[in-house]
Formats: structure tokens, sequence, C-alpha cells
């Protein structure tokens, strides 16, 4: 693991300068702070902020940048046109769109190669997005090292990291049905909902949607505080005061990429590109 830690530093420098896309999850922290360590200014953070990424998310992304003495960068996007109608293929389209973004604003500012935070378990996933990534010569360190995400969270509590527990997050497009109309409001909405949740202590929660309907996924570890009588009735309240008119708990508990459930031809990007 600390070999391909280094691995990961000597990599980032034969690539300097460095621009990272960092959202403030488990995996762009871990790979900013690499950056940062390997390279000093010669490497910032590039943060997307648009109509589906949670506010909350980018205000944590501030704070860590802050207390680790990076240059960050502000990106404001609108949802790209492509996207609009939730598309089967959104994340392929969004990532091509906001990196091709990225790279531009990275390039304007004097910083050679755009990096992102998939590591080695993203090929065993759904992620088309990838494939983007590949086409507009996005590098992928960590990946490229053989970093997992067990790896990583390890790393980054010996680094002190705040986020070494963080759940995984996603934007907030991947609540919403495929080939469903992305609305501003729904997508704020989502957003406080699962704010609330979280506030609750229930910290890896999704709400999906289903038009009016409110689909809550929880970890089965998180259930027990979540089915308490009194919290069920003060979650209903509250989803319903921010919009939504019948409120669900999904028994299956949560799964990353519910919506991908739907999907009938599916295959992990490693059997896509052979």
């Amino acid at each position: 693991m600390m070999q391909k830690y280094e691995a990961l530093k000597m990599r980032l420098k034969d690539m300097a300068p460095v621009a990272v896309a960092f959202s403030g999850g488990v995996d762009s922290t871990f790979l900013l702070k690499a950056a940062h360590d390997a390279l000093g200014d010669d490497a910032c953070a590039i943060t997307v902020e648009a109509p589906y990424i949670a506010t909350w998310e980018l205000d944590e992304a501030n704070m860590l940048t802050e207390s680790m003495g990076v240059q960050h960068i502000h990106l404001s996007l609108a949802i790209p046109e492509s996207i609009t109608h939730n598309p089967e293929n959104r994340c392929y389209l969004c990532k091509t769109a906001v990196f091709t973004a990225i790279k531009q604003t990275a390039a304007e500012r004097g910083f050679k190669t755009v990096v992102d935070g998939s590591n080695a378990d993203d090929l065993q996933d759904y992620r088309p997005g990838m494939q983007a990534l590949k086409e507009l010569g996005v590098e992928s360190p960590m990946l490229a090292v053989g970093l997992t995400k067990q790896e990583i969270r390890t790393l980054s509590k010996m680094l002190k990291l705040p986020t070494w527990d963080k759940p995984p997050y996603a934007c907030l497009l991947t609540r919403l049905p495929y080939q469903t109309e992305v609305v501003t409001d729904v997508l704020r909405r989502i957003e406080k909902s699962e704010k609330y949740l979280m506030d609750k202590g229930i910290r890896a929660v999704r709400v999906r949607t289903h038009g009016d309907l409110a689909r809550i996924e929880a970890n089965s570890s998180e259930l027990p505080k979540l089915l308490l009588p009194e919290t069920m009735r003060a979650v209903n309240e509250a989803l319903i005061a921010f919009g939504f008119k019948h409120v669900t708990l999904d028994l299956a508990g949560y799964r990353m990429g519910s919506f991908n459930e739907t999907l009938t031809e599916m295959k992990p990007l490693s059997e896509q590109d052979s």
C-alpha cells in the first residue's frame, strides 16, 4: 500500500503541473493531498459548481482546500443541454462536457495535466463516464498504480484526512430515473431531503425520486435509527414540507446507482472496452 502511495506521488511529479478535478469526496481529497505534498504550488484543485451538485458538498470542498493551503479554482457550469432529460448515457455526456471545461480552465491557468480520482475498484462498476475521461486525455493516476478504495481510506486515515470515512456520494442526477426531465427545483428538494437525513445521523443515504414520491435508501446498519417511530414521523413531515407528496423506505437498502438496475444491457467498463 505504501509502495503504491509513493508510486502515485512519483507519477504526479512526472505530470506536473497538475490540476485535480476536486469534489471533496474520499478519492479526490486523497489525490489532492498527494498532489500537493508531491508538487506544492504546481498542484491546484478545480471544483465544478452546477445545479446537480449539492451545495453542502461544495462548502466541504472549500473547507478542505483551505485546510491544505491549496489553490482552489471554482468553475460554474449550467446543466449541459445533452443531459436535460437524464439519458442512460448521461454520465458519459456530462463527463465530456465537464472535463472539457476543466481542461480548458486548467490550460488557461498554466496546468498541463488534469487528473481525476478514479481508483482500481471503479473498473468493477458501471462507469460510462470513464470512457469520456479516456477520450479527453484525463489522467487517473490512482487507477494506474492500482490503489483500491479501501487502501485510499486507510491511507487517508494515516494522513489524518477528515474524509477517510466519508460515505460515498454522487451527483444529484443519480437520484432521478433515466429519461426524466432535470428540473432544478426537484434537485434542490432532493438535496434538502438528504441533508436533513444526514443531519439526523443517517450518513449513507439516497433519496431517489419517482415524480412526487421519495424513495429513501439507507444502509442496513442505520435502519434502526431511521425506523424509530418519532424519526419516521419527523422525516415524513420534513420531506413533505420540502415538496414530496409521498415518502417511502426502500427495503433493499442503499446500493450505489440503483437506477442502473433498470438498464437491460450493462457491463463493467473492463468488458465494454474489450
